[in-house]
């Protein structure tokens, strides 16, 4: 009895959101100021999808019968954002809520805004105008009633993300589209339409998705990596040839075998790094993009080695060569330099090998070498790597690798209690303590300077002044006059 009763319940909850949501407070209130103007409006887009599928709402998008002019009228404070194409960003109750006239549209000669907009007094005619079924459902913000022309909510039931109309029409609208259908999978679960996914390689589709600025790409891609699993949609880019178009390097990863008799590895490089990527803290970019590119180098490194145990495959200095490439490829995204700099940082230290044997001074140097505001996002990227292996969730407490950077975390710790210097400006001495004891400013200098820090990450109570003045002084004495 209480499962039937479960049912039942669950069956008209779907039905009711299906039919009418639940309009915020806020949008209300502003539905008040419309209709006291003599307006209508509806909440459009991804929030009603987000509210059918019981997903926490984010932006609020709204269409409206009145003109960019007349909303600016009826509200206070109003930027307009895109008023050529009939847009205004409204600023109410402490939210952004973008506004645009109902509108139709024709003619997208540079693939992304239309060569003509003409405003239209019917919300049938401007959701016939968006990208997918799931994307054009309106909600009435008087009623919470829902406009659904192209049955979108049931393709949201059955998790289907299609066209409104032809599909290799509204791709050829808009390149971005085809980029969105592929995150909008990744980010949602969803399963895209055979004929949709079938246009997206379309070669005149490719041709207008090849033409979006390489902003709009990225800013699609950092959504799809804040997805569960981004590896389905890096899976559905190589698919539809999308892949090769905007990161050639990881295209170039697919068929390079990297398992051998060690059984280190179980894919090829492309799916160690998609599933790297999988594997990696889905809040924290910098790592996710670190865990997609760690590995970017080995097509290029990629050698073979006849031993006396049979064939080996190596991969020497890939981490390297992998930053140099991912460095370039995140430049070439414009992605800013603290995030291009940070994962060409993380994928250059991530071949580290820590055992029980590493001396204190050993623990110290790979704390100056990685620096310490970067070791938890090393560690979090040591373990999508061991995840991407095998593209099985990595045990932190009881497996191999948890437990070696467990013992690794604990004797870092019990360096830092004692340790007073991790990098040249935290020794005892200066460059102006050293220029007036007598040695020159300049390379030298500098030379001296790390040879200190090196002494004091063997013998940190060495990092007195005077002791490394002494040695600063024999170091000069002994190599750098004649």
């Amino acid at each position: 009895l209480v499962d039937k009763k479960l049912y039942f319940s669950c069956q008209m909850n779907i039905n009711s959101i299906t039919n009418q949501i639940k309009i915020p407070h806020e949008l209300k209130k502003m539905n008040e100021l419309f209709e006291k103007a003599g307006f209508e409006a509806y909440l459009v887009g991804g929030a009603v999808r987000d509210m059918i599928l019981q997903k926490e709402e984010t932006d609020w998008d709204l269409a409206t019968n009145a003109t960019p002019e007349q909303v600016m009228s009826i509200f206070h404070r109003v930027i307009p954002t895109g008023i050529a194409h009939g847009t205004v960003t409204v600023l109410f109750m402490n939210r952004q809520i973008e506004v645009t006239t109902y509108r139709t549209e024709s003619d997208y000669s540079d693939g992304r805004h239309p060569d003509k907009v003409e405003y239209s007094k019917n919300i049938d005619e401007d959701l016939s105008r968006r990208d997918f079924t799931m994307n054009a459902i309106a909600a009435n913000l008087a009623t919470g009633c829902i406009k659904d022309p192209f049955d979108g909510c049931t393709d949201i039931k059955n998790k289907i993300i299609r066209t409104v109309g032809n599909a290799i029409d509204r791709f050829s609208e808009d390149g971005l589209r085809p980029v969105r259908a592929i995150r909008f999978s990744a980010q949602l679960g969803f399963e895209i339409e055979k004929n949709t996914l079938e246009a997206i390689s379309n070669p005149s589709v490719m041709q207008k998705t090849s033409g979006i600025s390489i902003e709009r790409f990225r800013d699609e891609l950092i959504k799809m990596l804040k997805a569960d699993k981004p590896s389905e949609g890096f899976k559905l880019m190589e698919k539809t040839h999308m892949l090769s178009q905007f990161l050639p390097e990881l295209q170039n990863c697919r068929n390079v075998i990297q398992s051998d008799k060690r059984g280190f590895h179980e894919f090829d490089v492309f799916d160690h790094l998609v599933y790297a990527a999988d594997g990696a803290p889905k809040e924290d970019l910098t790592v996710r993009l670190a865990a997609l590119l760690h590995d970017i180098g080995k097509p290029a490194a990629k050698r073979t080695e006849q031993t006396s145990d049979g064939e080996i495959i190596t991969f020497y200095n890939h981490e390297t060569l992998s930053a140099e490439i991912a460095g370039k490829i995140l430049t070439r995204l414009k992605f800013p330099n603290n995030i291009v700099n940070s994962v060409c940082h993380l994928v250059k230290q991530h071949m580290f090998f820590y055992e029980s044997s590493w001396t204190d001074a050993a623990v110290r140097r790979f704390i100056a070498r990685v620096q310490l505001e970067n070791l938890d996002q090393l560690f979090a990227l040591r373990v999508a790597d061991v995840y991407g292996m095998h593209n099985v969730p990595v045990r932190l407490h009881d497996s191999e690798t948890g437990k070696n950077l467990c013992e690794l975390k604990k004797r870092i710790e019990k360096v830092l209690k004692k340790s007073t210097a991790l990098s040249i400006k935290d020794l005892a001495v200066n460059g102006n303590d050293l220029m007036t004891s007598g040695i020159p400013a300049g390379k030298t200098m500098g030379k001296i300077l790390t040879q200190l820090l090196e002494a004091v990450m063997e013998d940190p109570e060495q990092n007195t002044k005077e002791k490394l003045t002494e040695i600063a002084l024999n170091l000069y004495k002994k190599f750098y006059t004649k």
